[in-house]
């Protein structure tokens, strides 16, 4: 039986536990795990028996989240880590060697441009950073060391959409896997597996959580990339050494990355999400596809009011008929375009700043995709490491704040709005 994406939400993952019959999954809070025998034991180091050894690799709570994600996503398989940045990391790892390099999006977070930027170059990795909406572009970066393509689908802070069925056709041709952060748009809008994407990512702390409890991350596998293709992916598709010269993609096939990021990937890296944050994001996935109709419910409106207040140069919400991703959002979003997007604020940098500061109801959080609505400039504080240039290809000038919209009553958020516009351009 094919279950809907409500069901799946709350279903997929969890089974009545077989020891006490508890409804919930148990917050298995468990280092390790007691082998049967010696011969048991082997076969788990071997990967020749799906069980449980160390809570750094796996455990029951955790697998309950991956398998559930993967389930929304329409994936093969998944592993949770500990946060949104970590995933980006372990979708990477086992793809890239030293000198190779990610052709990626310049509209992505800025935290992931710093990251994409320095942080992996201490790997030896690499990143060019082109204009996504430009396939002619994408291409053109692609040389013979790139390993991946990497995009948001709806992209933060500016709200743009990617048209990830242009790029997956760009990967395709060149034989390369298709990386999608899917954060700010959930399972529950967009389904990237099915517009091609090859790994879907998560920050789980977003919207998949909702209520700004802990920290997690995400990669789900399509199942559907041939890693042995083109000999580019050698710890997936040759003797892996730090795995006893297991080939995974020869002896696992579709589950070869999900396998491998967890026996190489969280073994060696450590980046492991606990099981508490695990239970805590299992129960905010529940009510997932409740909560995602408020948001762009609300944010539609919020939207429509700020467009049409003479205090504000511009709205980059792709749900406007004024954006130019709009006709693209009602293929990539058909059920909504999310609740992340900016605004200008009349009167720039200052303005902006007068505005998060008379802001009530709204909270001034570096953080997005929890039930209260929230607000940053991202100039000032999660962009600012990025020059201006790559600031204003990012969607986050100095002239703009990013808004997260919550599940309130939309007259309060509008109110809210309302009476720190005032204050910021009196």
């Amino acid at each position: 039986m094919t279950l809907g994406f409500n069901t799946l939400a709350i279903h997929a993952g969890a089974e009545p536990d077989p020891a006490t019959g508890a409804r919930q999954v148990p917050i298995y809070q468990t280092t390790a795990y007691v082998f049967r025998d010696a011969d048991h034991a082997a076969k788990l180091f071997n990967l020749q028996e799906v069980g449980y050894i160390y809570s750094r690799l796996t455990n029951p709570t955790v697998a309950a989240l991956a398998n559930r994600v993967a389930a929304l996503e329409g994936g093969a398989g998944a592993v949770c880590c500990s946060s949104g940045h970590a995933a980006q990391i372990m979708a990477l790892f086992p793809l890239m060697q030293p000198g190779t390099n990610v052709v990626a999006s310049t509209k992505l977070y800025g935290g992931t441009i710093q990251q994409f930027n320095n942080t992996i170059r201490k790997f030896g990795w690499s990143a060019k950073l082109v204009d996504f909406d430009d396939p002619k572009a994408i291409a053109a970066a692609i040389d013979d060391n790139t390993r991946a393509l990497f995009c948001e689908t709806i992209c933060n802070p500016g709200g743009a959409v990617s048209d990830l069925d242009a790029i997956a056709r760009v990967a395709n041709h060149h034989g390369l896997p298709l990386i999608v952060d899917n954060t700010t748009a959930t399972p529950f809008l967009c389904r990237p597996i099915e517009h091609g994407a090859t790994l879907v990512v998560h920050s789980a702390t977003k919207y998949l959580t909702g209520n700004g409890t802990v920290t997690g991350g995400v990669v789900v596998d399509s199942g559907k990339f041939d890693w042995s293709a083109s000999g580019k992916f050698p710890s997936l598709a040759a003797p892996e050494p730090a795995y006893h010269g297991l080939n995974f993609h020869a002896a696992l096939g579709a589950m070869a990355f999900t396998f491998h990021s967890i026996a190489v990937g969280l073994r060696d890296l450590g980046m492991t999400m606990n099981p508490q944050g695990a239970h805590y994001t299992l129960m905010g996935i529940e009510t997932l596809p409740l909560r995602m109709e408020r948001h762009v419910q609300n944010a539609q409106e919020v939207a429509e009011w700020l467009e049409a207040d003479p205090r504000v140069d511009f709205v980059t919400y792709p749900g406007l008929k004024s954006s130019p991703y709009h006709n693209l959002a009602k293929m990539i979003v058909p059920g909504g375009a999310g609740a992340l997007f900016t605004f200008a604020v009349k009167g720039g940098y200052d303005a902006c700043v007068k505005l998060v500061d008379h802001l009530k109801l709204f909270s001034h959080v570096a953080n997005l995709g929890d039930t209260r609505s929230l607000v940053i400039h991202s100039a000032s504080t999660t962009h600012r490491q990025l020059s201006d240039e790559q600031r204003a290809a990012a969607g986050a000038s100095s002239n703009v704040v990013r808004l997260s919209i919550g599940i309130e009553d939309v007259r309060d958020i509008i109110a809210d709005l309302d009476q720190a516009l005032t204050a910021a351009t009196a």
